[in-house]
Order: C-alpha cells, then structure tokens, then sequence
C-alpha cells in the first residue's frame, strides 16, 4: 500500500457512521448485507447510508452487488489488512526488538 491511499483510508474511516458500516459489514464478512440491513442496524437515513457507503467505496474498503433489486456491501478485507501491514511494516526497527502482535487471546487474559 502506497501513503496515498493509506491517508485515504484512513480518512474515510474518520467518521462515526463510516466506521460503524465497516465495523458492521467485518462483522458479516464475506457475504456482506443488503444496504437496507445496514441502514436498519445502524438507524441510518437511506440518502444519509448512501453517502456514506459510496465513500466507503471510494477508498476500497468495500465493494458492492447486485442481486435483484437489493444491493449488497462487503468489506474488502485484503484492504484493511494491506493498511495494517504498511502501518507495521517498520515496528521496532530502530529498537532492533521483536514487536510481533500479541494474539487477541493474550490480551483478553
């Protein structure tokens, strides 16, 4: 992932409606949800969802089909994953220290 499209990322996740669809559409991975689901889950105006979802679209952090006359969102995973690593990629290089995450098990020990 290149600076460019991690800032564009990250953008589009600096916002509390964005960040709920996405954390709701991981949530639902890989098949995604119909937009008025997310809308319904969320208590979200349809036009207000619209904006939204087409942002989400816009920085590659979900895609969308057709099926009949329902649309479906879901989360491109490989995205955010790509963005984790670029932001890890040079964890404790000038520390010369293993900072391999810590597994979710450990932290809820």
């Amino acid at each position: 992932m290149q600076t460019k499209q991690a800032i564009t990322v990250l953008s589009a996740l600096a916002q509390e409606s964005r960040l709920a669809v996405y954390r709701l559409l991981v949530e639902h991975a890989p098949d995604g949800l119909a937009a008025s689901a997310i809308a319904e889950r969320l208590g979200l105006a349809n036009a207000t969802l619209s904006f939204h979802l087409k942002e989400l679209v816009h920085a590659g952090l979900i895609s969308s089909r057709q099926d009949g006359r329902f649309i479906y969102y879901s989360p491109m995973l490989e995205v955010m994953n790509e963005l984790v690593g670029y932001l890890t990629e040079n964890c404790c290089a000038a520390t010369g220290q293993s900072c391999a995450p810590s597994s979710r098990q450990k932290a809820r020990k």
